[in-house]
C-alpha cells in the first residue's frame, strides 16, 4: 500500500505553474533588452557562445528538483508489513441515547454533547479492550461492532447527533438487548455495557432485561445526564420542542430508572453531573473485569521513503549548478579546428 504522511505539503505543487510563468517572462524581458542594441543577427555574432537550450535545460532541471522536493515533504510512504497482533481485555458496549430529549441544556453544551464528550475521554482509557457502540432513540441500532480500533470509536462517535434516528422514543431495553447480543463467542471474556441516558424509558421495560444480562454475567454501568427538576428542549432551529398541546415538553432525568438497571446486574450509577462528568468509578469497576484473549484488528506499518525523493532533487540542484548558461568556449573552439582539418 501506498499513502502520504503529510498530503498537505502536495499544495505546493500548485506553486511550479507560477514559477515556470515567471520564467518565460523573465526570458521574454531579457530578449526584449538584447533587441534594443540592435538586428538579431548582428546580436548574435556578438554573443556567439550565448545558449537558450541550455538556460531552459537548466531552469527544467531546477523545476524537477523543487517538485521531488515537495514530493519528499509530503513523505511517501509504502506499506511493507501486515500483522494480526494478539490482544487480551474485556468487552464494552457502550449504548448512548440519541432521543431528542438529549437535546436539553441543563448539562453544558447539551446532554448529548456532553455525553459524547465523556465516552470520548472513556474509550481513550480502555486501550486494552475493545468496544462497541450502540444508538438508540425510538430504534436501536449498531453504529460501530465491537473493535479494538479506537481510532474508528472516536470517529464515529463524532458524528453522532439526534438526527440519526428518525424514530423518536426511547426503546432503552430494546437497545440492552441488542448490545447483549453485540459482544463476541468469548465466554471467559468479562464483557460490560455503559448505558448514557437521562433515563427516561417510556416504550419498553429496561429492567427484565437487566436481570436477563445478571444472568449471563454481563454487569451494567449507568450514567445519567440531566437533572431531576427538569429542562426544555432546545431545537435545532430554534425555540422549544412542544407537544401536540403546544406545550413546552419538559425531560426530566430519572435517576431511579438508571440506579435500579445497574444495581440488578452489579453495576454502578453514576450522574454526571455531580460527578463532574468523571467516569473513574466506572473505569475502575471495568479495569477488574475478566481479561480474555482476542486478535487485534490488522493492521499497516508504513516505511517514510522521502529520502529517495530529496537524493534526486539534490543530484539535480547540483547538475543544474554546475551547468552553465553559456556555450563552453574552449570546448567550440575545438570543435572549429577539428573541422578545419577535415
Amino acid at each position: 500500500m501506498f499513502r502520504f504522511g503529510d498530503p498537505s505539503a502536495l499544495y505546493w505543487l500548485a506553486v511550479l505553474p507560477l514559477v515556470l510563468v515567471v520564467l518565460v517572462l523573465a526570458r521574454r524581458w531579457r530578449r526584449m533588452r538584447i533587441a534594443a542594441f540592435g538586428h538579431a543577427e548582428a546580436v548574435s555574432r556578438l554573443m556567439p557562445y550565448a545558449s537558450g537550450g541550455r538556460w531552459w535545460a537548466r531552469n527544467v532541471l531546477y523545476l524537477l528538483a523543487l517538485a521531488l522536493l515537495v514530493v519528499g515533504l509530503a513523505r511517501p510512504q509504502f506499506g511493507v508489513a501486515r500483522e494480526d497482533v494478539k490482544g487480551r481485555g474485556s468487552e464494552i458496549m457502550v449504548v448512548l441515547d440519541v432521543s431528542r430529549s438529549m437535546l436539553a441544556e441543563d448539562v453544558k453544551p447539551s446532554r448529548l454533547e456532553r455525553a459524547k464528550l465523556e465516552i470520548s475521554k472513556l474509550v481513550s482509557e480502555l486501550k486494552r479492550d475493545r468496544v462497541g457502540l450502540i444508538l438508540f432513540a425510538g430504534r436501536a441500532y449498531v453504529q460501530l461492532p465491537i473493535t479494538s480500533d479506537f481510532a474508528a470509536a472516536q470517529l464515529f462517535l463524532q458524528s453522532v447527533n439526534t438526527d440519526m434516528i428518525q424514530q423518536q422514543g426511547t426503546v432503552m431495553g430494546e437497545a440492552l438487548s441488542l448490545a447483549m447480543k453485540s459482544f463476541g463467542p468469548s465466554e471467559r471474556m468479562g464483557k460490560a455495557i455503559v448505558l448514557i441516558s437521562d433515563g427516561e424509558s417510556h416504550d419498553d421495560d429496561p429492567l427484565s432485561v437487566a436481570r436477563q444480562a445478571a444472568k449471563e454475567g454481563i454487569r451494567i454501568f449507568t450514567v445519567g445526564f440531566g437533572s431531576p427538576s427538569g429542562s426544555l428542549i432546545r431545537q435545532p432551529g430554534g425555540g422549544v420542542l412542544k407537544d401536540a398541546a403546544g406545550n413546552p415538553v419538559v425531560t426530566r432525568l430519572d435517576e431511579k430508572t438508571l440506579a435500579d438497571i445497574a444495581s440488578t446486574t452489579g453495576g454502578v450509577y453514576l450522574r454526571a453531573e455531580v460527578h463532574q462528568g468523571s467516569l473513574s468509578p466506572i473505569i475502575s469497576r471495568i479495569e477488574d473485569l475478566e481479561k480474555g484473549e482476542y486478535d487485534k484488528v490488522t493492521y499497516t506499518r508504513y516505511n517514510e521513503q522521502f529520502q529517495p525523493f530529496l537524493l534526486v532533487a539534490l543530484l539535480l540542484v547540483v547538475l543544474a549548478s554546475a551547468m552553465l548558461e553559456r556555450k563552453n568556449r574552449w570546448l567550440s573552439l575545438r570543435g572549429v579546428k577539428s573541422l578545419n582539418k577535415h
